[in-house]
């Protein structure tokens, strides 16, 4: 289920019989046709250990599930949203980025500390982000929210990317993550907002950075 830009804070997507969607509640903007929205609380195409694992880890965003025939707008505070195609891999996301997305998709709950150990714990706690994360898996159309504006950083084998904790949105692909620490001149200056760490990313995919330091 593709979407449509309107512009960089409104996506527009097709909704066909047969077929659902999910979306963060509050995010239906305006709507066309004979659509139905119904409160999720199953946890999406993950099923009810999926909704358990959230409801441990705080990822508990409650969604909608949207059906019918038509076409709906979403958007959601004003935040930029980013589409993100999948073709069979899995997004790692924050569950409060998530915007909307194909009711396809398998949904589930990852322990990031699994892929940083200590440190990655150590990232919950710094940055406020869930030690858990959301992840979607298969084949459709994400759209997650950031603040300024996304960018996507490619990774390579041997070119890992450092990214600023509070400006990580999302990743996809073979990726693994951990904390590193590190003193810039931002924390020299009084700008210590979480740059003294980095979170490092190295493997094969693809990471989503927001212009900004801000939570949603």
């Amino acid at each position: 289920m593709p979407f449509r830009e309107i512009n960089s804070k409104m996506v527009e997507a097709t909704v066909l019989p047969g077929q659902k969607m999910f979306s963060q509640r509050g995010a239906m903007l305006a709507y066309r046709g004979d659509v139905s929205f119904t409160p999720n609380i199953q946890g999406g195409q993950g099923g009810l250990m999926s909704m358990i694992g959230r409801r441990v880890a705080n990822e508990a965003t409650p969604l909608m599930t949207v059906e019918g025939s038509g076409t709906v707008m979403f958007g959601h505070g004003g935040h930029h949203i980013q589409v993100i195609n999948l073709a069979g891999d899995t997004l790692y996301v924050e569950a409060d980025r998530l915007l909307a997305f194909d009711g396809t998709l398998q949904q589930g709950t990852m322990f990031m500390g699994s892929q940083g150990g200590i440190m990655g714990m150590v990232r919950g706690q710094v940055t406020g982000q869930g030690l858990f994360t959301t992840t979607l898996k298969g084949h459709g159309a994400v759209a997650v929210m950031a603040h300024g504006g996304v960018i996507e950083v490619p990774i390579a084998p041997g070119r890992e990317v450092h990214v600023d904790p509070q400006a990580y949105v999302a990743h996809h692909g073979d990726v693994r993550n951990k904390l590193s620490t590190a003193l810039g001149w931002r924390d020299m200056v009084g700008r210590g907002s979480g740059e003294a760490f980095q979170l490092e990313l190295s493997g094969s995919g693809a990471v989503y950075v927001q212009a900004s330091e801000e939570k949603l």
